[in-house]
C-alpha cells in the first residue's frame, strides 16, 4: 500500500495512473476508521481500478476547539485496517494541516442555496464552510472520478452534490447506505469515546427515530416531533439536541404533507459530551 504524505507526490502518482487509463475513486475521512469506513472504500474498489483513502482532522470544520483536540487519532490502525481491504489498490493521503492549507488554515465563504443554514448550519456555526473548504481543496488534489461519503451526514452529502454542481467539479458523487452496529447505532468514529453507559444507551437514538418513520406514515410531521421530544425527556442519559422532518431536497422543515416530496428525520443527539448524529428516510 502507498502512503503519500504531501499532495504533489500524491497528484503525480495519480496523473501516472490515469495516463495509462485508470479509474480513480476516492473517500475522504478523518481517520478513526470503522467498517463504515470499510464499505465505502469496498464500494469504490468495485467501481474504480484505484481508490484514494485521504486521513485528516480538518480543523475549520470544527466549531469547538475541545472536540477538535479529542477527534480521536489512529493512523498505524487506520492503514492497517485498509491494508486488509486491499494492500495493492489503495492510496492513502496523510497530510499535515501546512500541506493542505498553508500558512494559515482558515475555510472559504461559501453560499450552498441555502442548504448551509439548516439542522447542523444552525447548531455548528462555520461548520459548512469548513466542509466545502476542504472538499473542496481534495478534489482538486485527488482529481476523482468518483467521491464515495456515507448517508449517515445526509446534510453534508447534499451540499458536496450542491458543491459539485456550483464549481463545474468532474467527479459523481455518490452516497452510500448508513453502515449500523448490529444494535441499530450508526456506526461513527466518535463512537469509540463513549462510555459503556452511554454505548448500552445510545441505540435508543436509532429505535425512535424508526418509530418515527411509522408514526410519521399516518400522523403529521408535528405531532411525530412532539412525541421525539417526550420520548428523550424520559431518557435521562441522552440529551436531545433537535429532531427535524425535513425536504429531502431543500432541507427545510416539513410544514404540510405532500405525496410529491421525500422526507428524511434527522436527529442530533449528547451522549455526554458526545455529540452523535443520524438519520432516516420516511417515505
Amino acid at each position: 500500500m502507498k502512503r503519500f504524505l504531501n499532495k504533489i507526490d500524491l497528484s503525480q502518482h495519480i496523473d501516472a495512473l490515469k495516463s495509462k487509463g485508470n479509474s480513480i475513486g476516492f473517500v475522504p475521512t478523518m481517520g478513526a476508521l470503522h467498517e463504515g469506513h470499510v464499505s465505502l472504500v469496498t464500494k469504490g474498489l468495485n467501481e474504480n481500478d484505484f481508490v484514494v483513502v485521504s486521513i485528516f482532522v480538518n480543523p475549520t470544520q470544527f466549531d469547538n476547539p475541545e472536540d477538535l483536540v479529542k477527534y480521536p487519532r489512529s493512523v498505524a490502525a487506520d492503514i492497517a485496517l485498509l491494508s486488509n481491504v486491499s494492500d495493492a489498490h489503495i492510496l492513502v493521503y496523510t497530510p499535515s494541516v501546512e500541506d493542505i492549507y498553508g500558512d494559515q488554515a482558515v475555510s472559504q465563504s461559501f453560499n450552498f442555496d441555502g442548504l448551509e443554514h439548516e439542522m447542523e448550519g444552525a447548531f455548528r456555526k462555520g461548520h459548512f464552510d469548513g466542509v466545502g473548504t476542504i472538499v473542496k481543496r481534495l478534489f482538486e488534489i485527488v482529481k476523482p472520478d468518483r467521491a464515495y461519503f456515507g448517508e449517515k451526514d445526509f446534510q453534508q452529502l447534499q451540499i458536496i452534490n450542491k458543491l459539485v454542481e456550483l464549481h463545474h467539479m468532474p467527479v459523481e458523487v455518490i452516497g452510500c447506505v448508513i453502515h449500523r452496529s448490529e444494535d441499530g447505532l450508526a456506526m461513527s468514529s466518535r463512537n469509540a469515546r463513549l462510555t459503556p453507559e452511554h454505548r448500552t444507551i445510545a441505540p435508543f437514538i436509532y429505535k425512535t427515530i424508526n418509530t418515527a418513520k411509522v408514526r410519521f406514515g399516518t400522523e403529521s410531521a408535528q405531532i411525530v416531533t412532539e412525541w421525539v421530544n417526550e420520548q428523550f425527556k424520559k431518557e435521562s442519559l441522552l440529551e436531545l439536541e433537535y429532531f427535524i422532518i425535513a425536504d429531502e431536497t431543500t432541507l427545510k422543515p416539513v410544514k404540510e404533507k405532500s405525496t410529491e416530496k421525500t422526507y428524511r428525520a434527522f436527529i442530533a443527539v449528547y451522549a455526554g459530551d458526545i455529540r452523535l448524529i443520524d438519520n432516516i428516510a420516511l417515505n
